[in-house]
């Protein structure tokens, strides 16, 4: 699907959609649960319906009415499951773990970019305490065994995903565990986000000086509970406003338990001023670590372009093995439109520019490149072409329908005629 955007002013109430990475969290505690959860507010893309499929795969079953589920948690245990995670990453270093402590046998699938992305560390630190992989660096593989409890050292540098996935499987197993950091955790508000969902399913898991404490023989009861909107999606229509949009951002929560709420911090201080009449305000350049907010990247690099002075993004070496190298795909794409940006070995150098110009452009299968790119475009003077954008399905299947409501012309077009 490729898309064409005439460049506009958008104005207007938009309602974000639910959090991808809170709904992950609150349909898997579901999931483990002896009993039946309802979960609310859900906004069904891509991803959250690879987690629902991995679940149902090892015997949770759900009731999908509109933006409402009804869980029925795992009632019997298979022996295997064939599991297919897409292009979702959480789903696949979530659910590794989990069947795992399960002690399922399981043939784990995906798509895209996502046989490339690793799994080293729980092929050490399982594969230590009973668990088998037959791994070759790619997918399919598969998993089987029964995770026994102990210590888990893992580096502060890798996804917090895997953190994560063990925060699931530990509570599950009959001794207790620990988490070890080796280094300072990276994305830790991911982590944090992680034990306080968890809490609301009765699983307690105590921080310590350089990890976590978990108990087992612990119980996941059923919880009825609703979904937060996505501030990784909302950063897109805050930096809107700040490049001269006039979006009222609604299903947002003030102290959110989501690390990338700190757009607003960021937009902040750089001199945005939300209540002011002026539309395209004065705004200094940043230099943002992004450690904790990797998703964020993507919408500052448009961000820098309508700075007056020169912002640097640090601490993102990550990004380079997300659905693209999203360091190497925003720069090309914002480049190709005017923009004027360096990839470093961790981040990126973005030089102000006054205004983009039209151009056709990749998505790079990417989802957050894609919306990037949409609200760039209402700084630039020429059309806009973005090849393969239903890339966006993957976070915001109804992106471009709410960008439209709101002021924006992108319609879908064929390059080919």
């Amino acid at each position: 699907m490729d898309i064409k955007i005439v460049p506009s002013t958008l104005k207007g109430d938009i309602k974000i959609p639910s959090s991808k990475s809170v709904t992950h969290r609150m349909l898997i505690s579901a999931g483990l649960s002896d009993g039946v959860s309802h979960i609310s507010g859900v906004s069904l893309s891509v991803d959250i319906k690879a987690t629902i499929s991995a679940l149902t795969a090892i015997g949770a079953s759900f009731r999908i009415d509109g933006d409402e589920i009804t869980v029925r948690g795992i009632s019997k245990i298979p022996e295997y499951a064939d599991i297919n995670c897409h292009e979702s990453g959480s789903t696949l270093r979530f659910i590794i773990p989990i069947v795992s402590a399960l002690g399922i046998s399981a043939s784990i699938s995906g798509e895209g970019r996502l046989p490339q992305r690793p799994i080293t560390p729980y092929l050490r630190e399982l594969s230590s305490k009973n668990v088998t992989f037959d791994y070759q660096n790619t997918m399919p593989f598969s998993v089987s065994g029964t995770l026994r409890s102990g210590t888990f050292r893992l580096e502060g540098d890798i996804s917090s995903q895997f953190v994560t996935g063990l925060m699931f499987a530990l509570p599950l197993l009959n001794g207790d565990s620990e988490i070890i950091m080796t280094s300072p955790l990276q994305s830790k508000p991911y982590a944090d986000m992680t034990v306080k969902c968890l809490r609301k399913f009765g699983i307690k898991i105590s921080e310590t000086q350089n990890g976590y404490f978990i108990k087992g023989n612990q119980r996941y009861i059923p919880c009825d509970t609703s979904i937060e909107g996505d501030y990784s999606q909302g950063a897109f229509f805050f930096v809107a406003n700040a490049v001269g949009n006039n979006v009222n951002i609604l299903n947002l929560c003030k102290n959110s338990m989501q690390g990338d709420e700190k757009i607003v911090e960021i937009l902040s201080d750089i001199g945005y001023n939300k209540k002011s009449d002026v539309k395209q305000q004065s705004l200094s350049g940043f230099n943002v670590n992004a450690t904790d907010i990797p998703d964020l990247v993507p919408i500052l690099a448009v961000l820098g372009c309508f700075c007056n002075s020169t912002s640097v993004i640090t601490g993102a070496e990550r990004l380079k093995i997300k659905e693209s190298d999203r360091l190497e795909a925003i720069s090309s794409v914002l480049n190709t439109l005017g923009g004027n940006i360096s990839v470093t070995s961790d981040g990126l150098v973005i030089q102000p520019v006054k205004m983009l110009h039209g151009g056709i452009v990749d998505s790079f299968n990417d989802h957050r490149i894609v919306m990037a790119v949409a609200i760039a475009s209402t700084r630039s003077n020429g059309d806009i072409i973005i090849k393969n954008a239903e890339a966006v399905r993957k976070s915001y299947p109804l992106f471009f329908d709410d960008y439209n409501n709101i002021g924006g012309n992108a319609h879908v077009i064929n390059l080919e005629q």
